[in-house]
């Protein structure tokens, strides 16, 4: 994982929203919101906070979404969506 990427998991949702803004502020400008199955909508939730709330000049770049293949707990395959919102100032 790159040093400007966020990875959304069970955190509060503020403690990213803090982590992008530090990395936009302090990181070279540029950060990217990562993230896998139900953890998109906290993704998108995150990044329309910093852009609407703390950094008003934010822009968010080309989002792009997939899909990963993962082993299933029970065996065989399983897909899971995935995104990208890239954000810079």
């Amino acid at each position: 994982m790159a040093d400007n990427e966020i990875l959304v998991g069970k955190k509060p949702l503020m403690s990213y929203v803090l982590a992008v803004i530090t990395q936009l502020s302090e990181g070279g400008g540029e950060v990217v919101i990562k993230a896998r199955g139900r953890t998109i909508s906290t993704a998108v939730d995150i990044a329309q906070i910093v852009k609407n709330k703390f950094a008003k000049d934010a822009k968010v770049g080309q989002v792009k979404i997939g899909t990963d293949e993962l082993d299933a707990k029970e065996g065989g395959k399983i897909n899971v969506s995935t995104i990208e919102i890239p954000m810079s100032k």
